[in-house]
């Protein structure tokens, strides 16, 4: 088994000049114990006890989250990440009996059945996972020698998988362990190093990979199609017109936050790799289908839309490098990829730097072109950031005397962090911290701006070298520094309801994780490229944000998401972010107040108020709400669900799930039935069902029979989704078919060869 080594004699990286280390990581890994430790336990669809009503609305759908989950890793606390591990589901069905009404919530989780998954219980000698842990990847500690023989031990594992002996092929190498999604009859598990694996409702058993045509295991036809009549009905394949096979496999790799159209039910997706072109964009439409005929048939809206041309691997020109891509933008008419200073590039190993690195000095840089038109892209650029969620996109248009509509902005809604400090802190890593730039005496600060991440000791007497990306309103505006920071000690801002979060409060921080409004002027000429507006809606953390699905791609007055009331989500080392409040921001409203008397360019925002002040409203009409959890308790992500009336876009229901740590041991970790550490029995999760309309009320709390650990993005399906899906074949992939053992791999001198590499390889 490889253990990760001090650098080698010989082998030493290089660190560039302008990082230093910060604190030495912590024994025990902050997101790999407590709530976030994994689980193993799976059930079937469970029936659940509950208290309060259950809405409605939420008869026959099924609320689905998905999350990491290490299912085979012996060194999880010394070198793990918190998005490490295959992918596990974790839903409740709101079974409605057919007689009398009634509904009963039933609670199911289950590993996804990729390729790793099945590989890694097929070969039980293997104690570390497959994939190298994203911590590998961005520990500026470990040599270039070291990281190369973990990328070259995951090769030759695969290698390994097509060998006789192997009862499982490794074909793609995504956990799919980060999002789900509904599109065109599939549920889809999504994780960017690999495309969609389709997944079954309710039960969540695993269909297969999706190809953008169709997924392994699906009926087609009559079911005895080949594979080039399947073509002809379905259209061309992800990758499919790649020169090499390699090129074609890592062209399937798809974003794992695909937006689907509310209106024309296309589904649109990116693809980031390490090989020219770096980013590679397609549009999948809906398709007339059959539904499931063992379930009832119901009415599909998209067996009545015109058929949609697809458009599959288009470049995006512009983007330089491979980068790490984990969201996009999309309005009704246009794309918005982002292009950020954070790199995933196996090549900066050459370059002595991580194949993970974020690059404050370099740009933030977005790219808008029309929906289908990825050649007509236009970039803006401004300050370095790190965005990993989008929380909607959408135009404003004008119509000329002939009735002609023109696009003239588009505005994005983004979760903003001002560094890289959260995928450092997820793997219990000391985050880079780079040495302050080269200065200017005060007396030339008239002649450059400075942006909004200086690192400095006087604000007045210092300035950086770069600042013409910096895009403004008013160029008039921007004369003066953007942040100015007073002296003195930085009380926590989460704590005083009378206290403000402005720019000019000593208790600004520069790790920030806020909504952020964009504005990106299309009616200026395309060799200016300005960005209209770009500032905070708000000053409070605000990350997973999501709006009501209907009103995706347009004006959505309300986003919701996650909050914290101690700390921000720049965790610091030793520390795992816990979500104990849920927001709900009018974005419509600050964006109006926001645009009418415009905030400080980047450093700015509308809503200066800290979380205490938030929560201590009592105004009806109050842009930002939250809804703080009991002591004790968190949450997660949570997702929106319409009520019958629709009486305003809020009127529905928040779905999340809750976990009271105050059933862990006081080490922190986990009970066991027997009262020992990591058990599964005693501790349990439950769902909620919060009111979105006055964020206040839990009408339904649903106990789960065991917990669900702390995890990534969820979706509700409501019946008709499970109802319409698309027929299967059966269900392909079981984890029978490659249990094998100690004994495991076959006999012969293959077997017994296999073994002993997989032994060798740990």
């Amino acid at each position: 088994m490889f253990e990760p080594p001090l650098p080698l004699a010989g082998h030493k990286r290089k660190r560039a000049s302008s990082h230093l280390l910060q604190e030495t990581p912590q024994p025990r890994h902050p997101y790999l114990t407590g709530n976030f430790a994994p689980i193993q336990q799976t059930l079937p669809l469970t029936p659940c006890t509950y208290t309060g009503t259950i809405p409605v609305e939420l008869a026959g759908g099924q609320y689905v989250r998905n999350g990491s989950n290490p299912v085979s890793n012996e060194d999880l606390g010394r070198d793990a990440h918190w998005f490490d591990g295959d992918g596990m589901l974790a839903g409740v069905l709101f079974r409605q009996d057919e007689e009398n009404g009634e509904i009963q919530p039933e609670f199911v989780n289950r590993y996804i059945l990729t390729d790793l998954y099945l590989s890694t219980l097929s070969s039980p000698r293997l104690r570390v996972p497959i994939l190298p842990s994203i911590a590998t990847l961005v520990n500026p500690l470990y040599s270039l020698f070291y990281v190369t023989l973990r990328i070259l031990r995951t090769v030759l594992l695969v290698i390994l998988s097509f060998l006789p002996g192997s009862k499982q092929k490794i074909n793609k190498i995504s956990v799919a362990n980060t999002n789900i999604v509904y599109h065109d009859g599939r549920a889809l598990a999504t994780c960017e190093s690999g495309p969609p694996m389709r997944i079954q409702l309710p039960e969540l058993e695993t269909v297969g990979w999706y190809n953008g045509a169709w997924a392994q295991g699906e009926e087609v036809g009559d079911g005895v199609l080949d594979k080039a009549e399947m073509r002809e009905l379905h259209g061309k394949r992800l990758g499919e017109d790649s020169a090499f096979a390699l090129l074609g496999w890592i062209r399937e790799w798809t974003t794992a936050h695909p937006k689907v159209d509310p209106v024309t039910k296309e589904m649109l997706m990116f693809h980031s790799s390490f090989a020219p072109p770096y980013v590679q964009y397609s549009i999948i439409p809906q398709q007339q289908h059959t539904p499931n005929p063992n379930t009832p048939a119901v009415s599909c809206e998209h067996t009545t839309q015109p058929r949609l041309e697809k458009l599959l691997n288009a470049t995006v020109p512009g983007v330089a490098k491979a980068k790490m891509m984990h969201d996009f933008g999309v309005s009704l008419s246009h794309t918005v990829i982002m292009d950020l200073p954070l790199s995933l590039d196996p090549m900066n190993q050459l370059r002595g730097l991580p194949p993970v690195t974020y690059d404050s000095s370099q740009p933030s840089r977005f790219g808008v072109f029309p929906r289908r038109h990825p050649d007509d892209v236009r970039w803006f650029e401004t300050d370095a950031s790190c965005i990993f969620h989008t929380a909607n996109t959408w135009d404003t248009s004008e119509v000329d005397e002939a009735g002609n509509t023109t696009t003239t902005e588009v505005n994005m809604l983004a979760c903003r962090l001002t560094s890289a400090t959260l995928i450092y802190a997820s793997g219990n890593i000391a985050a880079p911290v780079e040495r302050k730039p080269k200065v200017v005496l005060a007396e030339t600060k008239k002649k450059r701006r400075m942006p909004f991440f200086s690192k400095y000791d006087d604000a007045e007497s210092t300035v950086y070298e770069r600042a013409a990306l910096l895009e403004s309103p008013d160029e008039d505006e921007e004369k003066e520094p953007f942040v100015h920071i007073n002296p003195g000690p930085s009380p926590s801002p989460f704590t005083a309801p009378d206290e403000t979060l402005n720019e000019d409060s000593p208790s600004w921080e520069e790790d920030q994780c806020r909504l952020y409004y964009y504005t990106f002027d299309l009616s200026s000429p395309a060799t200016t490229n300005r960005i209209a507006h770009q500032w905070a809606l708000t000053t409070i953390p605000f990350e997973f944000p999501s709006v009501r699905p209907d009103r995706e791609m347009s004006a959505a007055r309300y986003i919701y998401g996650c909050s914290t009331s101690s700390t921000s989500f720049g965790s610091a080392l030793g520390k795992a972010t816990k979500i104990d409040v849920l927001v709900k921001i009018d974005a419509l409203a600050l964006v109006e107040k926001g645009r009418a008397s415009p905030p400080r360019s980047v450093g700015g925002s509308v809503d200066t108020r800290s979380m205490a002040a938030i929560l201590a409203s009592a105004a009806v009409e109050d842009p930002v709400k939250g809804f703080q959890m009991p002591e004790g308790w968190f949450a997660q992500e949570p997702r929106f669900v319409a009520a019958e009336g629709n009486e305003g876009e809020d009127d529905g229901w928040l779905l999340f799930y809750a976990f009271d740590e105050g059933q862990l041991l006081p080490s922190g970790d986990v009970p066991g039935e027997d009262g020992g550490v990591g058990g599964e029995g005693k501790a349990k999760s439950e769902l909620w069902v919060l009111s979105a309309r006055d964020m206040k009320t839990v009408v339904a709390r649903v106990r789960l029979p065991q917990r669900v650990p702390y995890g990534l993005h969820g979706s509700w399906f409501d019946g008709e989704m499970i109802r319409g899906q698309r027929g299967v074949e059966g269900t392909p992939r079981t984890v029978q078919s490659v249990r094998g053992g100690e004994t495991g791999g076959g006999g012969g001198v293959w077997g017994a060869s296999r073994r002993w590499v997989e032994r060798m390889l740990g």
